[in-house]
C-alpha cells in the first residue's frame, strides 16, 4: 500500500468526530455550532422545567383540595404524574443525546430511558382512553354514572395502567423483542457505541403504531362525537330545571375541555408514530434531525395541557393564586371549595 494513500486514510479517520475515540464500533457525531447549541440547551432545558412546573400546578391542587377528590380529576392527576415523569426523567437525557448526538450513559440506563419514555406516552394515551369513557358516562349516562365510575373504580384502572404498561413496554425493550428478525441488519448495519434507540422491524412497528396509536385514537375520537351527538339531542328534546341545566353545562363543559387536551396529544404525537411507523419500510432512511424533531414536539404535548386547564378550569386558576400566595398552608385549607357544586 502506498504511504501516500495511507496517510490520506488516516487524515480523514482523524477528522471524523466518534462520541469514544478510544472504542471501536463508535457511533459518529455531529456537533451544533457553539451558538445554536446553546440556544437549544436553553429552549429545551426550559421546556424541561415548564413541564415540571406545570403539571405540579395540577397535581397539588387534586391531591390538596378534598372538592376534587372525583373520579375525572384521579384520571387527570395520573395524566399530569406522567407528564411530570417525563419532565424529570425522559427530556433532560434526551436534551443531551439530541444534542450532543452521543449516549453517555451506558446500556442499561439506555433501556431504563427507551422504556420510561414508551411506558409513559403509552400512559398518557390510556388516561386518555378511560378519560372519554368517564365522559361518556358522565354526559350520555348520567344516572349510571356515580354506580359504574367510581372512585374506587378509577384507582384500580390506574394502578392497571401503570402496572400493565410498565410490564410490558420492559419486558419488550430488555428481551429486545422489536428486533426479531432483523438482527443481523441492526448489529451490522445500525448499532455503535454511544448509540441509544429503539430498532424495531416492520411488524413491530406496524402493530405498535395500531395498538398505541390508531386504535385508542379513533376510539376516542369516536366517543367524542358520540357523545356531542347525543348532548345536542338532549338539549333540543329535553326541558330541563335550572339546577339540571347547569349540571348539565358544568359537565359539557368539562367534558369539551378534556376533548381538547385528547386533540392536542393527538396533533402533538401524530408526526412521530407516522415517521416511526414509516421508516422500517423506507430502510431507516429518515434523517436523524428530522426524527428528533417530532418526538420534541411531541414532548411539547406536556406543556400544554396545563395551560389548557388555565384557560378553561376556573378552578385551576383559584388554586394556582392559593399556591401562589401561600393560602395553601392554612389550616383547614383543603376544605375550601374553589367551584360551587
Amino acid at each position: 500500500m502506498e504511504p501516500g494513500i495511507s496517510l490520506s486514510k488516516a487524515d480523514i479517520v482523524e477528522n471524523i468526530l466518534l462520541c469514544f475515540e478510544s472504542v471501536n464500533g463508535s457511533c459518529k457525531r455531529s456537533i451544533f455550532p457553539p451558538t445554536i447549541r446553546v440556544l437549544l440547551y436553553l429552549l429545551l432545558g426550559s421546556m424541561s422545567v415548564l413541564t415540571v412546573c406545570g403539571n405540579l400546578l395540577v397535581i397539588i391542587p387534586i391531591i390538596h383540595f378534598k372538592q376534587l377528590h372525583t373520579p375525572t380529576n384521579y384520571l387527570i392527576l395520573s395524566l399530569a404524574v406522567s407528564d411530570l415523569l417525563l419532565g424529570v426523567l425522559v427530556m433532560p437525557p434526551r436534551m443531551v443525546y439530541s444534542l450532543e448526538s452521543c449516549w453517555y450513559f451506558g446500556d442499561l440506563l439506555c433501556k431504563i430511558y427507551t422504556s420510561t419514555d414508551i411506558m409513559l406516552s403509552n400512559i398518557s394515551i390510556l388516561n386518555l382512553c378511560f378519560i372519554s369513557f368517564d365522559r361518556y358516562y358522565a354526559v350520555c349516562r348520567p344516572l349510571l354514572y356515580r354506580t359504574k365510575i367510581t372512585v374506587h373504580f378509577v384507582l384500580i384502572m390506574m394502578l392497571v395502567i401503570w402496572t400493565g404498561s410498565a410490564i410490558v413496554v420492559f419486558g419488550i425493550v430488555f428481551l429486545e423483542l422489536s428486533t426479531w428478525g432483523v438482527e443481523d441488519f441492526y448489529y451490522k448495519n445500525v448499532a455503535c457505541e454511544g448509540q441509544c434507540i429503539l430498532f424495531q422491524n416492520k411488524a413491530s412497528s406496524t402493530v405498535s403504531l395500531v395498538l398505541s396509536f390508531y386504535i385508542p385514537g379513533v376510539g376516542m375520537l369516536s366517543i367524542y362525537l358520540k357523545i356531542f351527538q347525543i348532548a345536542q339531542r338532549q338539549a333540543r328534546s329535553i326541558q330541563r330545571t335550572t339546577n339540571q341545566n347547569s349540571v348539565g353545562k358544568s359537565q359539557m363543559k368539562a367534558t369539551k375541555t378534556l376533548a381538547i387536551i385528547m386533540g392536542v396529544f393527538l396533533s402533538f404525537w401524530t408526526p412521530f408514530f407516522i415517521i416511526n411507523s414509516i421508516d422500517p419500510f423506507i430502510s431507516y432512511s429518515t434523517p436523524p434531525i428530522l426524527f428528533e424533531t417530532f418526538v420534541w414536539i411531541g414532548y411539547f404535548n406536556s406543556n400544554i395541557n396545563p395551560i389548557v386547564y388555565a384557560f378553561f378550569y376556573s378552578w385551576f386558576r383559584r388554586a394556582f393564586r392559593m399556591i401562589i400566595s401561600g393560602q395553601i398552608f392554612q389550616p383547614d385549607s383543603s376544605e375550601i371549595q374553589l367551584f360551587s357544586e
